[in-house]
C-alpha cells in the first residue's frame, strides 16, 4: 500500500530550528519527485520546496530561500525538510507529496500524485 507518513513537527520558539520527515512506503522515492506543502488557516495550500526525480535538484519557495533544506536518503526511502530560522508566519500544517513527473517548474498541489496526512509546526513569536 502507498504511504506517506510525516513526522518532526512541534512547537518551536522564533529562529529555532526542525527537521521533519516524511517516511515513504509502496513506492521509491528516487523515483517521484517529492515535494513539501504547507497549508495555514484560511490560506491556499502552497509549495515549500520540491527535489526533481530527473536530475535531483532542488526548489524552493522564495518565502523559504536561505532558511530550508529538502533532502532524500534513498536507503532510508525517505525525505526530509531541515527548517532553520523559522518564524511565526511559517506556522502551518506541514505535508509531503509524491509526483510522477520527474521535472516540476511549479509546485501546482494537482500533479502530486500521494500525500500524507500533515504534521503541525507551530512557531511562538
Amino acid at each position: 500500500e502507498v504511504q506517506l507518513v510525516e513526522s518532526g513537527g512541534g512547537l518551536v520558539q522564533a529562529g529555532g530550528s526542525l527537521r521533519l520527515s516524511c517516511a515513504a512506503s509502496g513506492f521509491i522515492v528516487d523515483d517521484y519527485s517529492m515535494g513539501w506543502f504547507r497549508q495555514a488557516p484560511g490560506k491556499e495550500r502552497e509549495g515549500v520546496s520540491w527535489i526533481m526525480s530527473s536530475d535531483g535538484s532542488t526548489h524552493y519557495a522564495d518565502s523559504v530561500k536561505g532558511r530550508f533544506t529538502i533532502s532524500r536518503d534513498n536507503a532510508k526511502n525517505t525525505v526530509y525538510l531541515q527548517m532553520n530560522s523559522l518564524k511565526p508566519e511559517d506556522t502551518a500544517v506541514y505535508y509531503c507529496a509524491a509526483s510522477g513527473y520527474r521535472g516540476i517548474l511549479y509546485p501546482a498541489p494537482e500533479v502530486f500524485d500521494y500525500w500524507g496526512q500533515g504534521t503541525q509546526v507551530t512557531v511562538s513569536s
